[in-house]
């Protein structure tokens, strides 16, 4: 065992991820707990603990704490609310800052990985820090040319070839070296998991895969030779496959993986059979991270009322990453 710890960035100041956070935390035993350490604001942290009615000790990360303390590295930034639900600018700052540091900590090996509770685009934005999340922000960070997000849940995986851009646009990005790509990094992810050759089906772009060129060509110039480029290199795949039975077959059983088109083709599966369960994981970056899949919930922040569930198994698929590398 190592003592490094997972990192959690708390997310935006004025979301649920102080709430997420601390509830998800007081859940697990002392010992498990000494296994991560919180990035955010101490104060927002402190009014989460209040709002949920919870007791957690918070100790600054480094100094010496009482047993199940939780552990905070604070970083200071101007401008914060002070509440929750307000839509700021200092809090998109703040997210930002929260995961800077939490890659300078990843990449110098201070810690095993990250666990990203969520942050708003729109204020990330506002704030002069112009991503599309947190997969855009972490492959900058940490000089990346590439990344994938990956939805993981019990019984369906995706991985996606694109996410957020236009359908118009992720059309144009389904090359076949794109789709090779995400096919290998998918293989890749699925044998360090422990699946020793895993089953991976790729979704058609249009339609019923085109029916030979009438409901376009897409599939046949583009999907099928990506397919065949990752075949070539040994990999277990398929494809295409129309799109409105695979994910069926995959939950089914029949895959370990669906490699997704787009965006809304991977997610709309995911969210409907496993909302509260599945996790967003980054692939192709040289560190580990792993997200809790929903949103800042600007409308119950503040309220206790926020599930921390989706926490708690991003946490455990953060544990297995860090296991995987030992």
């Amino acid at each position: 065992m190592t003592d490094k710890p997972v990192i959690i960035t708390m997310g935006d100041p004025s979301g649920v991820g102080a709430e997420v956070t601390v509830k998800a935390m007081a859940a697990l035993g002392p010992q498990d707990r000494a296994r991560y350490a919180v990035i955010g604001d101490r104060p927002t942290l402190e009014r989460a603990l209040v709002a949920c009615g919870l007791d957690l000790v918070l100790a600054n990360y480094g100094e010496a704490a009482p047993e199940g303390a939780l552990k905070v590295v604070h970083v200071p930034v101007n401008g914060l609310p002070g509440a929750f639900g307000v839509l700021s600018p200092a809090c998109g700052d703040a997210s930002f800052r929260y995961i800077e540091k939490a890659v300078e900590m990843t990449m110098g090996g201070a810690a095993l990985g990250i666990v990203t509770a969520p942050i708003n685009k729109e204020a990330l934005n506002a704030a002069g820090h112009h991503y599309d999340g947190h997969t855009g922000m972490l492959a900058h960070l940490s000089g990346s040319k590439s990344s994938w997000m990956l939805l993981a849940s019990p019984t369906l995986n995706v991985l996606h070839v694109s996410t957020h851009v236009s359908l118009k646009d992720a059309i144009g990005r389904a090359t076949p070296e794109r789709v090779r790509d995400t096919i290998r990094t998918g293989h890749t992810h699925l044998r360090r998991m422990g699946i020793e050759n895993p089953r991976i089906a790729v979704a058609g772009i249009n339609p019923h895969c085109g029916e030979n060129g009438l409901f376009g060509r897409e599939d046949d110039d583009q999907i099928a030779p990506g397919v065949k480029l990752a075949q070539d290199e040994g990999i277990n795949v398929q494809g295409p496959i129309s799109a409105d039975t695979v994910y069926y077959r995959a939950h089914s059983g029949a895959f370990d993986l669906v490699i997704a088109q787009y965006h809304d083709q991977g997610h709309i599966p995911i969210k409907l059979i496993a909302f509260d369960t599945a996790v967003n994981v980054s692939l192709g970056l040289p560190i580990d991270r792993c997200s809790v899949d929903h949103g800042t919930a600007f409308d119950i922040a503040g309220t206790g009322k926020a599930n921390h569930v989706n926490m708690l198994a991003a946490l455990d698929y953060a544990g297995k990453l860090a296991a995987s590398k030992r």
